[in-house]
């Protein structure tokens, strides 16, 4: 077994883990209970697992735990709680933009991500973010109308 120190959600955490090189999705929600990202596709083509690392949407079951120690790590618990939901999440629920809610946590993490690299993008530039999220529900337009609406609120 392998300590791992990790920073998650603004927090010191530690993790103990048979391989290192395990997914860090898998330490999220394993080891922190974090249960946000979710397993998809574990080839990261659907999104599901995005998590924030260093302010950059990321997939969390191509990255290793081991690659993420020294670097911020954010879930969508670190953004908000069902109590007080952050920005994002806030639109998300205003605009209804979940339906089964299984992609949801990818397309609120890179929403949340493009708004904090850029606070007004345009229609293109949330569509150009958004293309490698999957939803077989179809959500998209919604998704879209709780991006501009949390841009709206920025």
């Amino acid at each position: 077994m392998a300590d791992v120190a990790l920073s998650v959600n603004g927090q010191k955490r530690s993790i103990s883990v048979r391989d290192p090189d395990m997914p860090l999705l898998y330490g999220l929600r394993n080891a922190l209970g974090l249960n946000g990202p979710k397993f998809g596709c574990g080839l990261g083509q659907c999104g599901a697992c995005t998590v924030i690392i260093d302010g950059v949407a990321q997939r969390s079951c191509m990255i290793s735990v081991r690659d993420a120690a020294g670097h911020e790590v954010t879930t969508l618990e670190g953004l908000g709680s069902a109590t007080a939901p952050g920005r994002v999440q806030r639109a998300f629920i205003a605009e209804v933009a979940a339906q089964c809610g299984y992609c949801t946590n990818g397309m609120i993490m890179t929403v949340h991500a493009l708004l904090t690299r850029d606070p007004h993008p345009s229609e293109a530039d949330v569509r150009r973010e958004l293309a490698g999220n999957l939803c077989r529900c179809g959500s998209h337009v919604r998704v879209l109308a709780a991006a501009r609406r949390a841009a709206a609120e920025g």
